[in-house]
């Protein structure tokens, strides 16, 4: 019997390394890999990544009037020196956040978006091969589409809690949405004190039903179900679009050979009773809405929050080596 993670692969489900380690990411051959603030900082403080620090911090001195242009500088390079890195592993693409601080900011979400393209273009790397990261919020789903119908980039909404920011985000013609499965679980565990079936887990119900509202009205947008807590949301997930995975979930898909079916086919979307929404010209809307949700409100305030602080706490290591 094949390992569950050679399983999961042939339902239709496009495997994502969610994760800044090297050797992980080879390991189990995704096809493209995500990368985050949290996930940078964990991995800059290995030994072996030393090498991507210097370039970055040679780069940073050169670029910026002072101390915080050059550490901005600094930081941007070394996002994009990982990107290089993970593209040589994986044959698709890699996903490389804008700063959290630009979360309600349009214009520079846009500005930051495209001056990473820049940068990765500058090492030689092209557009295609990158997904720019951008929270759920309305000024991100705005940039997004004016990044991927104005300059053709791609982007990857991430942070997203709730169908009203994923039927914003399909009109917005964004590529890819991360809807976030463990860390919704996170909150209805906190609140109701229950513990949930893998069936009945709540961030697994809300990407079942991301994933049927763009197959029933043909969103072309890529679902990829993201932060998971354990291997039973993965594989009550089997068949979505794609799924981004972290080291340890992969290695328990990859020691496992237990049955793993395919769970959300799109077809049976077709079949479903599913009121149809728009939010893209309804600002008003959408955010009445979203507000609906408190436990979508609360994460998307929680996960800029904690991004936005694990960036500062890596540009201040960049500082202190910029300043040494």
């Amino acid at each position: 019997m094949p390992s569950q993670l050679d399983q999961l692969k042939k339902t239709g489900t496009t495997v994502v390394c969610d994760s800044g380690d090297f050797a992980t990411i080879d390991k189990y051959k995704p096809q493209d890999a995500t990368t985050n603030p949290s996930l940078i900082l964990a991995a800059s403080k290995k030994e072996e990544y030393a090498k991507l620090m210097d370039v970055a911090i040679e780069y940073g001195r050169k670029h910026g009037k002072d101390i915080e242009e050059k550490v901005d500088s600094t930081l941007d390079r070394l996002l994009v020196e990982f990107g290089k890195e993970i593209l040589q592993i994986v044959p698709g693409k890699v996903s490389t956040e804008v700063d959290a601080r630009f979360s309600f900011d349009y214009q520079g979400s846009i500005d930051k978006a495209l001056h990473i393209i820049e940068l990765y273009q500058s090492i030689g790397i092209d557009k295609s091969r990158i997904l720019i990261k951008l929270a759920s919020t309305w000024e991100g789903i705005k940039a997004a589409h004016t990044l991927q119908t104005e300059h053709g980039v791609n982007c990857n909404l991430t942070l997203m809690f709730s169908l009203p920011q994923a039927i914003a985000a399909a009109e917005a013609g964004a590529y890819l949405i991360s809807p976030f499965v463990g860390r919704i679980l996170d909150w209805y565990k906190a609140a109701t004190k229950k513990d949930y079936s893998a069936q009945d887990d709540p961030g697994v119900k809300s990407v079942q039903a991301i994933f049927n509202y763009y197959k029933k009205y043909g969103h072309k947008t890529i679902v990829m179900g993201a932060s998971f807590r354990n291997k039973g949301e993965i594989t009550e997930l089997a068949g979505c679009d794609y799924l981004t995975i972290s080291p340890n979930l992969l290695e328990e898909l990859y020691n496992s050979t237990d049955d793993l079916p395919q769970k959300l086919i799109a077809s049976d979307a077709q079949k479903l009773d599913i009121p149809k929404k728009s939010y893209i010209n309804d600002e008003s809307l959408f955010r009445f809405d979203f507000n609906e949700e408190a436990m979508a409100v609360e994460k998307l305030r929680e996960g800029i929050s904690k991004f936005a602080a694990d960036a500062i706490t890596l540009k201040d290591i960049l500082r202190k080596k910029i300043e040494g």
